[in-house]
C-alpha cells in the first residue's frame, strides 16, 4: 500500500503536535515534516517531496499563500490544503488563486482533516461551507457584472444563443446580416469570458436572459 506523503506547515506548536500525533497513528499516512512558516515550507517541500501539504496562513517569516505559490512552481502535484481559522475575503480568494486545493478550517474534526488530505491526493478537493459560499457569491456577481458590460445588440444575441438559435435563425430574427451575427456571437463569447455558444446558452438560461423575459 503506498503511503500519503504529509506535511505540515503552522507556527502554532501545539497545532502542529496534535495533528502529527493524529496522522502518526493512521497506517495510510507517511508524516514527512513540519515547519512553522511559509519560507521553512518551501525549503522542507523541496526537501521531502510531499504528497500533501496542510498549510496555515497567517504566519510570522513567510505566509501559507506566498508558500503555497512558491511550493507549487517546483512540486506542481502537491496538493495544498489550507488549515486555517479564518476565511474572510481577503484569505479565501488569494489563497485559492495562488493554487490552494483544498480549504478547510481547524473547527474541523481530525476525522475530518484526514479524510481531506486522503481526499487530496486522489485530487479531489474539499471547501468548506462557509467558503463554498464566498465563491459562489463571487461567481454569481462577476457574472452580474459581465453580461452587463454587453450592449443591447448583444444582449439580444445572446438571449438568441440562450433559446438555441443558430447564426442564420438569429439573423432572421434580429434582420441582420450572418457576419453581423458572427462578429456579436464572437463578442458576446470574449465578454463573458467563454469559449462557445453552449456555455452562452447555459450562461443566459442560468441567468434568465431570454427572449421575452
Amino acid at each position: 500500500m503506498t503511503k500519503v506523503k504529509v506535511m505540515i506547515v503552522d507556527d502554532h506548536e501545539m497545532v502542529r503536535l496534535g495533528i502529527k500525533s493524529y496522522l502518526l497513528t493512521e497506517p495510510g499516512i507517511e508524516f514527512v515534516g513540519e515547519a512553522i512558516n511559509g519560507k521553512e515550507a518551501a525549503v522542507l517541500a523541496e526537501q521531502t517531496k510531499p504528497d500533501v501539504i496542510l498549510m496555515d496562513l497567517l504566519m510570522e517569516g513567510g505566509t501559507g499563500i506566498d508558500a503555497t505559490k512558491d511550493i507549487l512552481s517546483f512540486l506542481p502535484d502537491t496538493k495544498i490544503i489550507i488549515l486555517t481559522s479564518y476565511y474572510d475575503d481577503e484569505q479565501v480568494f488569494p489563497a485559492l488563486e495562488a493554487g490552494a486545493h483544498s480549504y478547510i478550517l481547524k473547527t474541523s474534526s481530525a476525522s475530518q482533516i484526514l479524510d481531506t488530505v486522503y481526499k487530496a491526493s486522489k485530487g479531489e478537493s474539499v471547501i468548506e461551507q462557509q467558503v463554498a459560499s464566498k465563491l459562489m457569491n463571487r461567481f454569481r456577481t462577476k457574472e452580474r457584472v459581465l453580461h452587463e458590460d454587453l450592449t443591447e445588440r448583444e444582449m439580444d444575441v445572446l438571449k438568441c444563443l440562450g433559446d438555441g438559435l443558430t447564426n442564420q435563425e438569429i439573423a432572421d430574427e434580429l434582420y441582420i446580416g450572418i457576419k453581423t451575427v458572427k462578429t456579436h456571437v464572437s463578442n458576446v463569447l470574449s465578454k463573458l469570458e467563454i469559449s462557445d455558444r453552449t456555455q452562452a446558452a447555459i450562461y443566459a438560461n442560468r441567468n434568465g436572459l431570454l427572449r421575452g423575459k
